[in-house]
């Protein structure tokens, strides 16, 4: 059956159009479904009965089921484990910002990307999020909190722009009037660099924030730790954020997690200051977060200070990412892939 959720507001007028009922009918589901977060069409007291009837016997309307939600004894920070329709696991995050409440998503299914300090990948990609599913990440937590979600990082478990159509769509629909009206300046979609997607982006007429996954100054230390940058090189992908800013007028985020003894050093801060040099852009220091599959080690924190005072030094806008929820597995697939992997052994000694 149709994902009802799924439809931006022209679909839904269509689909409305086609079973009989009166276009004003679409602008009233569309605020029911993503205003008013409604979890079953029986709380659209101002539709029909036989209106309601008719959506429950045609469409679905998806909705995330919470499996467990685990909150920082540190900072507050929830991260929320969901399953899907199919069985599939995902995770979300809440972080608590004095500006408001600000939510990680996750945009796929596992990940084919292949970063070798990210958890997500470890196991592939299983399939891409539908608009729906990403929508109601937000919503679920934003129902569980009773609080409103501020701003939205699309930096969960996933290559946003692999799920190009997907994630435009959900864009436009959490940002619309007639949804929860999220502003699209407090939106933020990050990429591994995959140059045609971020050129399209640029021209979709968006007003989001894009973060670039980057991680090392030149191609030589990328290579060894993200596998993308064997198809993109960083000249062309620097290349492609640059015709972003100049077609949105909104400055690229780079994301740098610093491994120790692989991208930390004083060299790769002076090759990333040659790389970015003229540029307005920032910079976000993020220590990595060690995973058990791999033997990456987190930078000293000295070193890390050195590394931003120095690019500081240099006219480069750089912080340090404020580490969050690390007691409870917050970096990206850390907690579904535990998991995952505690009920594959509950079932492992049930047979």
């Amino acid at each position: 059956m149709t994902d009802i959720k799924s439809m931006d507001f022209e679909e839904l007028k269509t689909f409305v159009k086609d079973i009989g009922e009166p276009a004003f009918r679409a602008k009233q589901l569309f605020e029911w479904m993503h205003k008013s977060l409604i979890e079953s069409f029986d709380e659209c007291t101002n539709l029909s009965k036989e209106f309601r009837e008719t959506l429950k016997s045609q469409v679905i309307l998806t909705r995330l089921k919470t499996v467990e939600v685990f909150t920082s004894k540190i900072d507050d920070t929830r991260k929320y484990l969901f399953a899907l329709s199919d069985g599939n696991i995902i995770e979300s995050v809440r972080m608590k910002y004095e500006h408001g409440n600000s939510v990680c998503i996750s945009s796929q299914v596992g990940c084919r990307m292949g970063c070798k300090f990210c958890a997500s990948t470890l196991d592939g990609l299983v399939r891409n999020l539908t608009t729906a599913e990403m929508l109601d990440q937000v919503y679920s937590i934003q129902r569980i909190l009773g609080e409103r979600v501020s701003n939205i990082v699309v930096m969960g478990s996933g290559e946003p722009l692999d799920n190009y159509d997907n994630i435009v769509k959900f864009v436009r629909i959490i940002s619309s009037d007639m949804g929860l009206n999220i502003s699209q300046r407090n939106i933020t979609v990050s990429t591994c660099g995959i140059v045609p997607k971020i050129k399209k982006l640029a021209d979709e007429g968006l007003n989001i924030t894009l973060a670039l996954s980057l991680h090392a100054p030149n191609d030589e230390i990328r290579k060894t730790i993200m596998p993308v940058a064997n198809k993109y090189a960083l000249k062309d992908i620097i290349a492609a954020c640059d015709y972003y800013f100049k077609k949105t007028g909104r400055r690229v985020s780079y994301e740098y997690s610093l491994v120790a003894g692989v991208n930390d050093n004083m060299e790769e801060a002076k090759s990333l200051v040659r790389l970015v040099n003229g540029r307005n852009v920032h910079i976000n220091l993020i220590p990595v977060n060690p995973i058990k599959e791999r033997d990456f080690k987190q930078s000293d924190k000295l070193k890390i200070k050195a590394f931003r005072d120095f690019l500081e030094k240099k006219g480069v806008n750089a912080t340090i990412r404020r580490e969050m929820g690390r007691d409870i597995d917050g970096a990206c697939g850390q907690l579904r892939r535990r998991f995952i992997e505690s009920s594959n052994k509950s079932e492992s000694l049930e047979v």
